[in-house]
């Protein structure tokens, strides 16, 4: 994710996300995901500035376009910031949690009563 400069104008923002998305797919990795979040306030002010219009890109590789980028981001003037997240290993775990939770599920509708003998009368005993 990163955010540019908000006085920055829209076609250079697309030049800009353009850039980045070569430059990814030039490293061997590939875009798996581009959000143009658009201008939000920013949490505190950087540069005097109180807006930035935010990027967002899910990228699938190997760690050599990441280096790149970053570089890349690092000298661009109008990135006011960036980051990198690795979220490989939180997907990971966010799926053996959802297994998890699944086959518990699975496990407890095997001991729910069917509709036939939920809708039985029950037989009263005196």
């Amino acid at each position: 994710m990163y955010i540019i400069d908000p006085e920055t104008p829209a076609d250079r923002i697309a030049k800009l996300n353009e850039a980045v998305g070569k430059v990814i797919e030039k490293e061997g990795g590939t875009v798996v995901r581009m959000d143009d979040i658009g201008r939000r306030t920013l949490a505190y002010p950087i540069e005097k500035k109180t807006e930035g219009h935010y990027v967002l890109f899910e990228i699938d590789g190997s760690g050599q376009e990441i280096a790149e980028l970053e570089r890349r981001m690092r000298v661009n003037d109008m990135i006011i910031r960036y980051i990198t997240i690795r979220v490989d290993e939180d997907r990971k775990k966010a799926d053996k949690m959802r297994a998890k939770r699944e086959k518990r599920q699975s496990n407890r509708s095997k001991f729910r009563p069917t509709e036939e003998t939920a809708d039985a009368p029950a037989e009263a005993s005196v």
